[in-house]
């Protein structure tokens, strides 16, 4: 699925099937990430993520003649973008995952990102967040502890503060896309944000890991997919749904991503899937209706 069909489809598509792709898109980059990081460093897999996306993206842009900033300003403002979204979060996550945090516990910290979303966008984007919503903020919060609380013990404290990073970067590169970013062209804007990624990943790539990589089916298999789905396909979709909805609303989708990432993790790596798990996943899925739902 490139940029440009997601552009097409998601823009007469359902508004109830865009957060559902979303949360499936997202999540899996948790599962997938955490299969691939046994045959790679993490700043070596982030470039690989990267910059195949990049030219991907590059190629998709060229071939529709897609339009390209007007302008240094639009241009720096998807820079920043790519620093906060792409290059910090990611590199911040993967360093917390390769230090032995896990998928669910990494999906636990990034999952209270809506309630700093909806704190921040009624500061400096001006929306208003109403009782409603700051209720289903403060019930998903408690939700996503439920999801994960039996896996918090045996994390580091660097990786725990590196996946926290991984939440500032999400959290403010969301706020400062709706600001600053909200029209821009998903191709060339992708294009542009992963490009800087992937000069930022390299350095690192090559000084800290050696560019370490061990070329097996599972690495290709992951690389690609953390590519093609997430970098460009989850991506784009949270940006639409930004560029659709108020910037709070579509940050508490991310309340249900600590549940799936735990299923797909039940489903995939073998991890447990208890009773306290299934039950905050349930809070979190009324937690967003409440968020994302019309007033009564």
């Amino acid at each position: 699925m490139t940029t440009f069909s997601i552009q097409k489809t998601a823009l007469a598509a359902p508004s109830s099937t865009l957060p559902f792709l979303f949360i499936l898109m997202w999540s899996s980059g948790y599962v997938v990430g955490k299969l691939a990081l046994p045959y790679a460093g993490p700043f070596t897999l982030l470039f690989l993520r990267f910059a195949v996306a990049a030219l991907v993206l590059l190629a998709i842009a060229l071939a529709t003649r897609a339009p390209w900033p007007t302008g240094w300003k639009p241009a720096a403002h998807l820079v920043v973008v790519g620093l906060l979204v792409q290059a910090l979060q990611f590199s911040s996550l993967y360093t917390g995952l390769k230090l032995g945090v896990s998928a669910g516990v990494s999906a636990l910290i990034v999952g209270t990102m809506p309630l700093f979303t909806a704190l921040g966008a009624s500061v400096f984007l001006h929306e208003r967040v109403s009782g409603r919503q700051w209720l289903g903020l403060a019930a998903g919060l408690g939700g996503v502890a439920l999801v994960v609380a039996d896996r918090i013990g045996g994390a580091s404290i660097a990786g725990l503060g590196a996946v926290s990073l991984a939440l500032a970067g999400i959290t403010l590169g969301t706020l400062y896309q709706k600001k600053y970013c909200a029209n821009a062209d998903l191709r060339t804007g992708g294009f542009i944000q992963l490009a800087v990624a992937s000069i930022v990943a390299l350095p690192l790539a090559l000084v800290v890991e050696g560019f370490e990589a061990r070329w097996t089916p599972a690495l290709v298999l992951a690389s690609g997919w953390l590519s093609i789905v997430n970098s460009i396909g989850a991506v784009s979709l949270l940006f639409l749904m930004m560029r659709k909805g108020e910037a709070s609303k579509v940050a508490s989708l991310f309340y249900l991503i600590p549940g799936t990432t735990a299923l797909m993790g039940f489903a995939v790596l073998g991890e447990t899937l208890g009773a306290m798990m299934l039950a905050g996943f349930a809070v979190t899925a009324g937690a967003v209706h409440l968020c994302t739902g019309k007033p009564d």
